[in-house]
């Protein structure tokens, strides 16, 4: 199992509770631990406690975060102006750049972005790529 596709501990607490809940209702009691530790199965981990620590690792982005990293192969600082927790452990955000990033590789002409909403992975980095192969945008961790 890799992060990328972990959600938030808080979203797995929230598929154990609803599998309880469903299975009580078919008149199979479960208890919260067994729920949890069901939910750790079913994400390929042996037991909540790995699942849970890996889940941990799992960052939480906040709005006015400073961020670094790379957008369409340009260096950048910026501001987190929204942060939205998408599924599977995805983030929409809008990032402000400190200064404006011009995505245009052409020597004729210029097109300054000063802000990009993305949607990233746990790793912070997007499923979109150039034509290259590179992220649109990845954030550096740390």
């Amino acid at each position: 199992m890799t992060l990328h596709n972990l959600p938030t501990r808080a979203a797995l607490k929230a598929q154990a509770k609803r599998l309880r809940a469903t299975l009580g209702d078919q008149g199979t009691p479960l208890t919260h631990a067994a729920a949890l530790e069901t939910i750790a199965r079913q994400w390929g981990y042996r037991d909540w406690n790995t699942l849970s620590a890996a889940a941990d690792t799992t960052p939480t982005w906040q709005v006015g975060q400073t961020v670094t990293g790379h957008y369409l192969g340009h260096a950048f600082t910026a501001r987190l102006k929204s942060v939205r927790e998408a599924a599977r452990g995805h983030w929409h955000l809008t990032l402000v750049f400190n200064h404006p990033i011009d995505v245009v590789t052409s020597d004729q002409f210029s097109s300054l972005r000063r802000q990009v909403n993305a949607i990233v992975n746990a790793r912070g980095v997007t499923h979109e790529k150039t034509s290259d192969g590179q992220p649109h945008l990845v954030l550096r961790m740390g």
